[in-house]
């Protein structure tokens, strides 16, 4: 799908917020507000918003510590890799994974209320699991930029 320069100052003002109402957001993008909800429907229909979220305070509701962790798996085999996705996606505590090239096989972002929760979580998601090796662990010190937003060169046509 092309995207057009409106279509670019709509999503750039929807990351930034996504409660501005539709005479709001056609205000930023130069339209009406009829026709950026046309736009706006258009973007959710073809997937380019893939949804619209609140982003939620986990000092708020009790769950202060984040992780980063490393895994590497016992082989890269295909069964491997997707079903340790699989359980990647059943895992509320797991925030973020993501599958990449390196020295490791996936990168988590974890969240928990305490290192004992986490420990819980290691030795049930970890150690329990035959198809994972090994991982590493980092304990975020502060939270320095936290963002979904995607950049969006909004002068590009």
């Amino acid at each position: 799908m092309e995207l057009d320069r409106i279509d670019r100052k709509i999503l750039n003002a929807l990351q930034l917020n996504n409660k501005l109402t539709m005479d709001e957001l056609g205000a930023v993008a130069g339209i009406s507000p009829t026709a950026c909800q046309r736009r706006v429907k258009r973007l959710r229909d073809d997937k380019v918003i893939e949804g619209d979220v609140s982003l939620v305070s986990p000092e708020a509701i009790g769950r202060p510590l984040m992780m980063l962790v490393s895994i590497d798996l016992e082989r890269d085999r295909a069964d491997i890799i997707d079903r340790f996705k699989q359980a990647i996606r059943r895992t509320p505590e797991i925030m973020s994974a993501y599958f990449v090239t390196g020295n490791a096989d996936f990168m988590l972002i974890i969240s928990v209320k305490d290192l004992q929760e986490y420990d819980a979580f290691t030795r049930r998601f970890f150690y329990e699991n035959n198809d994972v090796r090994g991982f590493s662990t980092m304990v975020v010190m502060d939270r320095t930029k936290s963002s979904l937003a995607v950049p969006i060169d909004v002068e590009r046509a």
